[in-house]
């Protein structure tokens, strides 16, 4: 049965409305589904760049305002860091502290509950500026923001930060689907002197065989492949108020903070509301919150 009705999502609605038409509902959604990822913030090229390299950088999204109002908030909570907080010396990764009564061993690694420590890390959260590309990314309408993964302030302290090797950071989370991306503001800036991301385009894509990652799945160095994986990496280079989107799947590291000056990113984890965490897992831990209408 033919029910396109005048070529327009009323007259579309109208007519499977009331002639139970499933096939021009259906119509309906997809026409609306590529509207609003048309309409959305941003371009197809640049669309096309998330979907290639598995990042993408926007820069200036944050204001001044919104960045310096962060930085405030951090300094007043991170000496003493304010719990709850992740110390340098429970990761126990290359350059760490070893105990948390060794020297460095009360440095905080990360400001925990980012979301609920201030209205101003919640708004930015769930600002249409973050909202938007995110839809367009996860190619859903419905966005959640996770309360168990990131939702953190990253602080890298001079003199006791450590490595982070590369990894993925969907090595330990539990969803339905391997689909999630994780939104990182830049609070001041970010190179490789002061333990700056590093990625590796394209590798979102990779399935690479177990004997290629170590027990704790970080990539081998010791295999001639991984090096020339590696080898392809390029920094995220950061000012204040840019903001680096970033796929589950893509590999990532960080050096120690050279730097003489605390290092501060505000960092959060989406998925699509139908993209359920795995009960009984981390990931299921606290209730995911919805940030899109």
């Amino acid at each position: 049965m033919f029910c396109f009705g005048m070529g327009s999502l009323y007259s579309e609605q109208r007519f499977a409305v009331y002639w139970g038409c499933d096939t021009t509902y259906i119509r309906l959604k997809q026409r609306q589904q590529i509207l609003w990822i048309m309409n959305g913030p941003l371009t197809q090229s640049r669309q096309q760049e998330f979907n290639d390299n598995g990042y993408l950088i926007e820069r200036s999204l944050a204001s001044e305002e919104t960045v310096a109002a962060m930085n405030a908030i951090i300094e007043d909570t991170v000496r003493p860091a304010l719990a709850p907080v992740e110390y340098e010396a429970d990761v126990h990764y290359p350059g760490s502290p070893v105990s948390k009564s060794a020297p460095g061993g009360q440095t905080p690694r990360r400001l925990l509950n980012a979301y609920a420590r201030d209205v101003v890390f919640r708004d930015w959260a769930r600002s249409p500026a973050v909202v938007g590309r995110l839809q367009q990314m996860l190619n859903c309408q419905r966005v959640m923001v996770s309360q168990n993964h990131h939702n953190c302030i990253m602080t890298k302290h001079p003199g006791f930060s450590s490595v982070t090797s590369w990894h993925q950071d969907m090595r330990y989370w539990s969803f339905d689907q391997p689909e999630l991306v994780s939104v990182w503001l830049a609070l001041g800036n970010e190179t490789p002197d002061n333990g700056g991301l590093m990625l590796i385009p394209g590798s979102h894509k990779l399935d690479l065989p177990r004997g290629r990652l170590d027990a704790a799945l970080f990539l081998r160095t010791d295999i001639a492949d991984n090096e020339a994986l590696i080898n392809n990496a390029i920094p995220a280079e950061l000012n204040a108020g840019d903001t680096l989107f970033f796929h589950c799947r893509t590999f990532h590291a960080a050096s120690q903070n050279d730097s003489q000056a605390l290092k501060k990113s505000l960092v959060y984890t989406y998925h699509c509301e139908n993209n359920r965490a795995i009960p009984e897992t981390r990931s299921a831990n606290h209730a995911d919150i919805v940030v899109s209408s």
